[in-house]
Parts: C-alpha cells; sequence; structure tokens
C-alpha cells in the first residue's frame, strides 16, 4: 500500500522556516514513494477549542481538516518552538482533530498513525525542546512517532533561494527521515 503522508509546520507564517522544512520534507517523502498532501494551517481558520463551539456545530474547516487527517496513514510536521513547547495553531489543530464524531471511534483520526517529527528555528537548538511536547501529545493520542527526529538550528541561514537546505549533512538527515517515514508505513500497511 501507498505511503499517504498529511505534511504540514505548526506555524501560519508566510516565510516560517518550518514551512521551508516541511517543503523540503514533503519532497523527499514523494521521491521516496509517497503521496504527499502538502497543507498550511492559515487555510484552516479554526477559533479555540470550546466544547460550547463545538456543541453548537463543529466549525467547517475543523470537519475538513479532520477528514484529511482520516484519509492519510501518515503525518509529516514542522514544529516551531514557542517558549520551549508547541505552537498554539498546532495544538488547536490536533485539538478539533481528535474530536470524535457521532458512532465513531476515540482519536479515529490519529490511532494508527505513523509521524515524523522536525523542526527549525534560528537559534542554537533549533526548536529540539518544543519537539518533546509534540511526541508527547501526538504518542498520548495513539500516533506512533518514529524515533527519529530533527531540530535544524540557524534556519534563517540554512535555505537557499530554492527551498532546499543549504547544508549537506543537514539535507540528507531530513532526506533520511522522510524516506524512514515512507518505509515504516509501507510496511505497516502492507497486505
Amino acid at each position: 500500500m501507498t505511503a499517504r503522508i498529511l505534511a504540514f509546520a505548526g506555524s501560519t507564517r508566510t516565510n516560517s522556516y518550518n514551512k521551508k522544512l516541511v517543503n523540503f520534507a514533503a519532497r523527499a517523502a514523494e521521491d521516496a514513494g509517497a503521496e504527499v498532501t502538502l497543507i498550511d494551517l492559515r487555510d484552516f481558520a479554526l477559533p479555540l477549542f470550546d466544547e460550547d463551539i463545538e456543541a453548537a456545530g463543529t466549525p467547517i474547516a475543523a470537519t475538513k481538516l479532520k477528514q484529511l487527517f482520516l484519509s492519510h496513514n501518515g503525518l509529516l510536521i514542522a514544529s516551531p518552538e514557542y517558549n520551549s513547547s508547541i505552537s498554539a495553531v498546532l495544538k488547536n489543530a490536533i485539538d478539533w482533530v481528535s474530536r470524535s464524531a457521532p458512532g465513531e471511534p476515540m482519536k479515529a483520526a490519529f490511532t494508527g498513525k505513523v509521524a515524523a517529527i522536525m523542526s527549525a528555528s534560528p537559534g542554537g537548538l533549533g526548536g529540539l525542546r518544543g519537539l518533546v511536547h509534540v511526541r508527547s501529545i501526538l504518542e498520548n493520542i495513539s500516533v506512533m512517532v518514529l524515533p527519529d527526529q530533527y531540530a535544524l538550528g540557524s534556519a534563517h541561514s540554512a535555505f537557499n533561494d530554492d527551498g532546499n537546505l543549504i547544508e549537506e549533512r543537514a539535507a540528507k538527515t531530513v532526506v533520511d527521515i522522510s524516506q524512514k517515514l515512507v518505509h515504516t508505513i509501507s510496511r505497516l500497511n502492507a497486505d
């Protein structure tokens, strides 16, 4: 079975380093044989999760985003680090997508998924502290997160004008993680 990967950054900023990183990783996953859907969370205008809003009717953007999660068997996420943790936009998206529709199993949009996580930051640690929280959240909602991850430091000078990583070692690491994601999904979903 072909790996179907939903790829996105946990940032909505136009020139986000994490968007650049996930774009590069998504191309590597496609080169490894995956079908990749690259999305921008900015296109899913979600209110802060609130059960009162949900009770009045789940926002259309949340339903559309959840359908994307349900139709893919892998996740490729580049998450910025905000104050040593996960970005609000990423956490809010996860919260909306995690909600069960009537008659649907708990965590249906996450159970059985495989994820690769990475981050980019101008700082020296590359967003590493935030990845700890991303991993914890995903694993607690039944996502298998690959042990390999990548934190790109000095991201403000890491990409060329074509969106490729300049440093060969960084590029190889991201390509390797993307390939591992594709191969893991393919093996787990082999019939």
